[in-house]
C-alpha cells in the first residue's frame, strides 16, 4: 500500500522498536507464544513496508544488513510457532522446487490482445472512430508503456495474493504462484477491501530490467553458458523454471496496469476512469509505471508518444510501444470490443529496430572460459540508426533451431544496448546455393583441438594458454596460489609485452625486463618473483585447482589430490575411475580427460615440472592423508552465524577430519550446525528429521578428535579453545 507522512513515520518508528528488541540477547529464545504472535505481526508489517520502499519506490530506508535482521528474526519466530505461518507472510516467498508440469488455469476474464497502429495518422482515425462512437469532440486519454516481457494475471482474495497465471491464449493460462511469489514488487497482501473488493484480478507484466539482463548475460557468458536473446526471453523463461529459488536469483520485476476483473464489480460505480483505478493499484502497494499519462485530446497523446519515442533507449526496461486507453470506463461498453481486441485501446508500436540483410559468414569468437560463440558477419546494414555488420548467434543450438544458414537473407533485430541479432532466416528467399553453419573442429585463436562436453552444446577450447584465455587465466594462477601483485593489471602488462605466452613462462621471467617497465623498481620486481618462486610450494590440491580444468574448483581438487598422489596418476587414470569418485561423475571426469588430451596442456605441464614445479602431495598432505577420518562419509551443512569460526573454518575442521561440507539439506546430510539467526535450511533440515547441534555443541563434538588430529587442534587452540 501508498503510504501516507505519518504512516511512514509510524513504520520507521516501529522498525526501531523492533531492532532495538531483536538486538537483546537471547529475545527470541525466551519470547512467549502470545509475544510472538504480536511480534511476528508487527515484524511483517515493517518487513511488507520496507520491501515497498525498496523494490516499489527504489527508496531504501534501512540497510540490507538492518533488513536481514528483521527477515531472520520473523523466520526465527515462525520455525518456533510453526502455527504463526501466514500465507502472506515474506518468508513464504520462496518455496522448493517441484517436479511435474505447471497447471492450466482458466483467467477470471480474458486477457486480450490490443489492435496495433503505426503512426499518428494511424492514432488519428483510431480517436475519430472513438469520437463518433461516444458524439463528443474531444477524450480524455490514459497513455502507458506497453511493456514487452511476460503477461501475468495476479489474483488476491480477501487481500491476499492467491494465484499467478500466465496469459497463455488468453482465456486459459498457466499456474506459476510459486515463481510469481518471488518477485518481490509483487505485495503478497494488497488492502483492496478498504475499496470494498473481495476479490479482483489484475493485469501485469513481468519484466527482467535491462541493467539485470545485461548482468545475468555476463555471468552466463563468463560461466560458459548460453547467453539470452532479450529481456524479454528472459523473463519468459524464467517464469517457467521449475525451483523457485532459481527464480528468485533472476531479480525480476513487475508492473501492473489495469484492472481485469472485481467482486462486487465496481468500475463503473466506484471506479469511474483508468486513472483511478491505475491510482488504486498504486495505493494497494503495486508497482505501476511513473511513465503513464493522462492526456486530453489525441494531439496531446501523440506529443507523449513521440517524446517516450525519442527517450526509450533511457529506460531500465524494454518497451515496443505505448498503448493508448479511453479514460472513462463507463465508455468502454458502448464502444464494445471485437472477437480479438476492445475498441476503447489501441497500441502505438514504436519504429522496428529490425532489418533484413544477407549473412555472408559465421566465424566463432573464443571467450574468457574457452566458450566458441557463433558471430554473423553481414552485409552492413542500418537497424535503428546504426550500421550493423556483425550480430550474435549465441550458440549452435540456437542456429540450429532457426535453420539459419550462410547466404541466407536474415531478419536483424538491435533492442536497447544489446548486441544485435538474428530473429530469423527469410526462407522465401532461398536460392538453393545456401550453406549449412559447421562446428569448428579446431580453436580459430590457437588451434587446439575443440571439445564437447556432456552437459552442453557449446564447443570449447581446451587450451589454458589459448591467447583468448591466458589473461584471464594467469589472474585466476595468481590467485587460487596466492601470487600477492598478480592481479589484473599485472596479468595484463604481462601478456600484453609478450613475457608470458603460457602460464609456465611465468616461472622464467627475466628480471632485467621487469626493471624497464615504467614504475617497476628493484623491489617491486623482486617482491613478485619471490611470491612466484613461493607458489612451487603450494599444495597439491591448490596446484590442481589452480590449473583450470572445469568444473574442477578447489572442493572437487581436494577430492582428487586425496585420491592421486601426483599429476601422473591423475592424467592416467581411466575414465571410469575418475567418474564412480563420489563427489566427481561423469561430466566432470569429461572435462578432465579433455584438459589432459589438449597437447598444448601437456607441453605447459611439462615446462612447469622443468623449472621445479612438483604436482605432488606435500609432506604434509601425506600426514593429514594418514590422519584418522572419523567423519569420512558423512555430509555436514552450516547455516546463520558461528561465534568462534568463520564458515570457511568450520568446512575446513570438518574435511580435516573426512567429512564433506555441503551447502545444501537432503536426506544425505548426517547433521547441520546452527548458528545465530540460520537461514531456511534449519527448517528444511527440522522438517526431514536431521540431527542438529548448535555451536557449543559442535566444539565438543571437535574436541574428541583434536589429540588424533594437530590441525584441528592449531585451529582449536587459535580460537583459544582448549581440546
Amino acid at each position: 500500500m501508498r503510504y501516507t507522512v505519518s504512516e511512514e513515520l509510524e513504520m520507521q518508528k516501529l522498525t526501531d522498536q523492533l531492532l532495538k528488541k531483536i538486538d537483546r540477547k537471547n529475545f527470541i529464545d525466551k519470547i512467549t507464544r502470545e509475544e510472538a504472535e504480536k511480534f511476528a505481526e508487527d515484524l511483517r508489517k515493517v518487513i511488507r513496508y520496507h520491501d515497498y520502499k525498496y523494490y516499489v519506490e527504489a527508496n531504501p530506508v534501512i540497510s540490507d544488513y538492518q533488513y536481514d535482521k528483521l527477515f531472520h528474526a520473523l523466520e526465527s519466530i515462525e520455525r518456533k510457532f510453526p502455527e504463526l505461518i501466514t500465507p502472506d507472510s515474506p518468508t513464504q516467498r520462496i518455496a522448493p522446487a517441484f517436479t511435474g508440469e505447471f497447471q492450466k488455469v482458466k483467467h477470471l476474464a480474458e486477457m486480450t490482445s490490443l489492435e496495433n497502429t503505426y503512426s499518428p495518422e494511424d492514432l488519428k482515425e483510431w480517436d475519430r472512430k472513438v469520437r463518433t462512437t461516444l458524439g463528443v469532440d474531444k477524450v480524455e486519454y490514459v497513455v502507458e508503456p506497453k511493456f514487452d516481457g511476460a503477461s501475468i494475471e495476479l489474483v488476491y482474495e480477501n487481500d491476499t495474493f492467491v494465484r499467478g497465471v500466465t496469459r497463455g491464449d488468453g482465456i486459459v493460462g498457466e499456474d506459476v504462484t510459486l515463481n510469481v511469489k518471488t518477485i518481490k514488487s509483487i505485495p503478497l497482501k494488497a488492502p483492496f477491501s478498504k475499496y470494498g473488493i473481495k476479490l479482483i484480478s489484475i493485469r501485469g507484466e513481468i519484466i527482467m530490467p535491462r541493467s539485470v539482463f545485461e548482468k545475468l548475460n555476463k555471468e552466463r557468458e563468463k560461466a560458459g553458458l548460453p547467453l539470452f536473446a532479450n529481456p524479454r526471453n528472459a523473463a519468459a523463461g524464467t517464469m517457467r523454471l521449475k525451483d523457485p529459488q532459481e527464480v528468485a536469483k533472476r531479480n525480476l520485476d513487475c508492473y501492473t496496469y489495469f484492472i481485469l476483473y472485481s467482486e462486487p464489480k465496481k468500475l463503473c460505480k466506484d471506479i469511474k476512469t483508468h486513472w483511478d483505478a491505475l491510482n488504486i493499484l498504486r495505493d494497494c502497494g503495486f508497482k505501476v509505471s511513473p511513465l503513464s499519462k493522462l492526456c486530453n485530446g489525441i494531439e496531446e497523446v501523440i506529443d507523449y508518444i513521440m517524446k517516450c519515442q525519442e527517450e526509450r533507449e533511457s529506460w531500465d526496461f524494454e518497451a515496443d510501444g505505448m498503448v493508448v486507453k479511453v479514460n472513462d470506463t463507463c465508455a468502454w461498453e458502448k464502444l464494445g470490443e471485437t472477437l480479438h481486441h476492445p475498441r476503447w485501446a489501441v497500441a502505438y508500436k514504436f519504429p522496428a529496430k529490425q532489418a533484413v540483410t544477407k549473412l555472408l559468414d559465421v566465424i566463432w569468437q573464443v571467450g574468457r572460459t574457452g566458450a566458441l560463440t557463433p558471430v554473423a558477419v553481414l552485409e552492413p546494414v542500418e537497424v535503428g540508426g546504426v550500421v550493423v555488420s556483425r550480430a550474435s548467434l549465441f550458440n549452435p543450438d540456437e542456429i540450429k533451431r532457426k535453420d539459419i544458414r550462410i547466404g541466407d537473407y536474415v531478419l536483424v533485430e538491435r533492442a536497447g544496448e544489446t548486441i544485435p541479432y538474428i530473429v530469423a532466416p527469410v526462407k522465401e528467399r532461398r536460392t538453393g546455393n545456401e550453406k549449412p553453419v559447421e562446428l569448428p573442429k579446431t580453436c580459430p585463436e590457437c588451434g587446439s583441438p575443440v571439445v564437447h562436453e556432456l552437459d552442453e552444446a557449446v564447443p570449447r577450447c581446451p587450451n589454458i594458454n589459448c591467447p583468448a584465455q591466458l589473461k584471464e587465466h594467469l589472474i585466476y594462477w595468481g590467485k587460487v596460489l596466492d601470487i600477492k601483485g598478480l592481479g589484473e593489471s599485472t596479468a595484463n602488462l604481462l601478456t600484453k609485452k609478450g613475457f608470458v605466452k603460457n602460464i609456465a613462462d611465468l616461472y622464467t621471467i627475466d628480471k632485467n625486463e621487469l626493471l624497464k617497465l615504467p614504475g617497476w623498481g628493484t623491489k617491486k620486481v623482486e617482491n613478485l618473483l619471490s611470491q612466484i618462486e613461493k607458489s612451487k610450494n603450494a599444495e597439491f590440491y591448490k596446484k590442481l585447482t589452480a590449473l583450470g580444468i572445469r568444473h574442477v574448483g578447489e572442493k572437487t581438487a581436494m577430492l582428487l589430490a586425496k585420491k592421486f598422489k601426483n599429476l601422473d596418476e591423475l592424467m592416467n587414470a581411466p575414465f571410469e575411475e575418475l567418474a564412480n569418485i563420489p563427489g566427481i561423475g561423469p561430466i566432470t571426469a569429461t572435462s578432465i580427460k579433455n584438459f589432459f588430451k589438449a597437447e598444448k596442456n601437456v607441453e605447459m605441464i611439462n615446462k612447469l615440472k622443468e623449472v621445479g614445479f612438483k604436482f605432488e602431495r606435500t609432506e604434509e598432505e601425506e600426514k593429514e592423508e594418514e590422519l584418522p577420518k572419523p567423519l569420512e562419509g558423512q555430509n555436514v551443512v552450516f547455516t546463520g552465524e558461528l561465534e568462534h569460526f568463520t564458515r570457511k573454518e568450520a568446512q575446513k575442521i570438518i574435511e580435516l577430519l573426512g567429512g564433506n561440507p555441503t551447502n545444501s539439506v537432503t536426506k544425505r546430510t548426517s547433521f547441520v550446525v546452527v548458528g545465530e539467526n540460520p537461514g531456511s535450511k534449519l527448517a528444511r533440515a527440522e522438517k526431514l528429521g536431521i540431527k542438529r547441534m548448535n555451536e557449543q555443541e559442535f566444539i565438543d563434538f571437535i574436541k574428541q578428535f583434536a589429540e588424533q588430529n594437530p590441525e584441528v587442534k592449531k585451529i582449536l587452540e587459535e580460537k583459544g579453545i582448549k581440546a
